[in-house]
């Protein structure tokens, strides 16, 4: 996907309304910045217009330079928000209108009401999953412990003893 991606910047280099950018989320100095961008795992596509959210939102799309190529003429650059009414439709202004008439205050108690929700969300699946880890490791420890108890010296012998007398009952047929 790196060639893509690079063809993909050279095409908009110098174009003031699109960066194409790319971050390496391994290295340590990026990794707080992309922890505050949410992203999890390699390669992440985020893109950021005037009416993504301030954290981005992903990119889902095709990997290749035409898929790439394609959401970029068609989503990126200038978009429907409060500084651009004009790219709306009745519907968008609407809403963009409805919630301009609320205080700042209000809106970032919306804001961060539903932040709280996904933190929340993400700590309590984070904690769930610590549990059945736990748990799985409890299980695996009490499987293995049995089987090993199963194998008794004796079970080696008797086992043996059974072959053979399943061969020879095979051979007197």
């Amino acid at each position: 996907m790196k060639p893509a991606w690079d063809q993909l910047a050279s095409e908009f280099e110098g174009n003031a309304n699109v960066a194409i950018v790319d971050v390496d989320c391994t290295a340590d100095k990026n990794k707080d910045l992309c922890s505050k961008y949410g992203v999890r795992g390699y390669p992440t596509i985020k893109y950021f217009t005037d009416s993504t959210d301030e954290l981005g939102d992903p990119y889902e799309g095709g990997r290749s330079y035409d898929d790439l190529k394609k959401f970029a003429d068609e989503s990126l650059g200038p978009s429907c928000s409060p500084n651009n009414l004009d790219l709306c439709d009745k519907d968008q202004v609407a809403e963009i209108e409805k919630y301009q008439a609320l205080p700042e205050a209000e809106l970032q108690e919306k804001v961060d009401a539903a932040a709280k929700t996904v933190a929340d969300a993400e700590k309590t699946f984070k904690d769930e999953v610590s549990k059945l880890q736990k748990t799985y490791e409890g299980l695996m420890k009490t499987k293995d412990e049995a089987i090993e108890a199963a194998k008794t010296p004796e079970l080696k012998y008797i086992k043996m003893v059974l072959s053979a007398m399943k061969k020879g009952a095979k051979d007197e047929l």
